[in-house]
């Protein structure tokens, strides 16, 4: 799928040594007091770099019209680490940087050494609260929706853990892990690892897709207390290579990396998954989904540097709106102010770069700005 992407950097592989289960990391605090607690982002943008010299999120302030200054950097006190075969995608993952809306908090993995870090939002200042092991190897994904959060490992075979949200901190569940039974020895490395795990709209099931180990859309049922069930629901995806994905109610808007396309899903109540819609981009290595509000989304095709709009309506019937080029590599993508911007990753070179949505879906540049140390990073939020 992404042969189109070896664009002649030199791919590495960081793997830290296996992550504890059952007891966290010592947490780190950076700057302040424990009690500094955050009122959230704003006007806002935090991009992962995922270094394997040292993993920091780097904060940009947005103005009004969209133009992004850098503002800080913040280490995460964890390693970024590399997929073998991977080239502007390390993690080759969507969700690997992820917002709390409910308690103001900032999720970051760091793959390169099994941890996941816990930051503290205020407008666009970070405070590092906490640092928890993964329970598992080679965390690339997050996802949260209430008190609830699980993290996708990708490595050996792929795993879940579950924790609840207290007082600012991750608490890790012991009996919320589960094994994905992927193939550990699939090559290569970066398309055979799973790739996202998310929540559906409501909170009552999580969603992994596995890519092509597998080609497969596992989804677990959760109970009251928010356990998984003990083995997930599996629809299969034949060589599509399922992606990332956003959700709406109980609708998944995937991507398809086989076929280069987005499809929507809808995931019923028993855990299985029926396909109701697809398009295809025409573009290469369509990786990547993120929603610009409530009716639009763009795809990132990293083997095309570009991305692709679409329209959906309240069947979830796709409309494509065109394409746009974008700096080489186009891998993480989110939205701010209502959809108004769109902010984009592109991992060959590390740069960020910055549109205005018109309300036709077409995209104007705003210009761009390099990431330090961000080649081949994945991870953004922004408000």
């Amino acid at each position: 799928m992404h042969a189109s992407l070896r664009l002649g950097i030199a791919a590495a592989t960081a793997l830290a040594t296996t992550a504890v289960l059952a007891v966290s990391a010592p947490f780190a605090t950076a700057g302040g007091h424990d009690d500094w607690y955050g009122n959230g982002g704003d006007h806002a943008v935090f991009v992962q770099t995922d270094n394997l010299a040292g993993n920091q999120i780097i904060a940009y302030h947005r103005h009004g019209d969209g133009h992004l200054t850098k503002a800080a950097s913040y280490d995460t006190s964890g390693l970024g680490g590399a997929l073998d075969g991977s080239v502007v995608d390390h993690l080759a993952s969507q969700g690997s940087l992820t917002y709390d809306p409910r308690h103001a908090l900032l999720y970051a993995v760091n793959a390169g050494s099994d941890t996941v870090s816990v930051f503290s939002v205020d407008g666009e200042k970070l405070k590092l609260r906490q640092v928890i092991g993964s329970g598992g190897t080679f965390p690339v994904s997050v996802a949260v929706h209430d008190d609830l959060v699980y993290v996708l490992n990708a490595l050996d075979g792929g795993s879940i853990q579950g924790y609840t949200v207290d007082d600012q901190r991750l608490h890790l569940k012991k009996d919320w892990h589960r094994s994905l039974g992927l193939d550990p020895n699939a090559t290569p490395v970066f398309t055979h690892t799973p790739g996202q795990v998310g929540f559906v709209a409501d909170g009552s099931q999580l969603v992994v897709t596995t890519k092509a180990n597998g080609n497969n859309i596992d989804v677990f049922n959760l109970n009251h207390s928010g356990a998984p069930s003990k083995s997930p629901e599996v629809t299969a995806d034949p060589d599509a290579v399922p992606f990332g994905f956003v959700s709406s109610q109980r609708r998944l808007f995937m991507t398809e990396a086989g076929p280069n396309a987005l499809s929507t899903f809808t995931v019923h109540r028993d855990g299985t998954a029926t396909k109701t819609a697809s398009a295809l981009t025409g573009q290469q290595a369509t990786c990547w989904v993120t929603f610009a509000g409530k009716e639009l989304l763009y795809t990132s095709n990293a083997g095309s540097s570009s991305l692709s709009g679409y329209r959906v309506d309240r069947q979830g019937n796709l409309t494509h709106l065109g394409t746009t080029t974008t700096d080489p590599g186009t891998v993480d993508a989110a939205s701010a102010s209502g959809g108004r911007f769109l902010y984009v990753q592109t991992g060959a070179n590390g740069i960020l770069d910055e549109f205005a949505v018109n309300r036709d879906g077409s995209l104007t540049s705003l210009g761009s700005e390099t990431v330090p140390g961000a080649v081949g990073g994945e991870g953004i939020v922004a408000f």
